[in-house]
């Protein structure tokens, strides 16, 4: 037998893409909403929502990139601690978008 055993053929990697692609659409939408209550309502703390979850998103879109190229792979690294950290800053900021609209 050679070395590595081969790579779940299964649809993990699948699984994984389109679970990325999920929440990175889920933020569009909820940065999307955020900026619409900017529009209507040009408030301060409204602007600052939907600047700081404009950013949040860009910042989620580019790690799932990054990922999903990764995943490409045969053996593809795992998340690395500075983009776990920065992918959890990004959804962090992303609900106190959120909560900020609720106010």
């Amino acid at each position: 037998m050679s070395g590595e055993p081969p790579r779940d053929p299964g649809a993990q990697p699948e699984r994984t893409w389109l679970a990325w692609r999920r929440t990175t659409l889920t933020c569009a939408v909820s940065v999307a909403l955020t900026v619409r209550v900017a529009l209507a309502d040009p408030s301060g703390p409204a602007v600052a929502a939907a600047c700081l979850g404009a950013l949040a998103w860009v910042g989620l879109l580019v790690t799932a990139h990054r990922r999903i190229r990764a995943l490409s792979r045969a053996r593809p690294r795992t998340m690395g601690a500075a983009q776990t950290l920065g992918t959890l800053a990004c959804v962090l900021v992303l609900v106190g978008a959120g909560g900020m609209m609720l106010l």
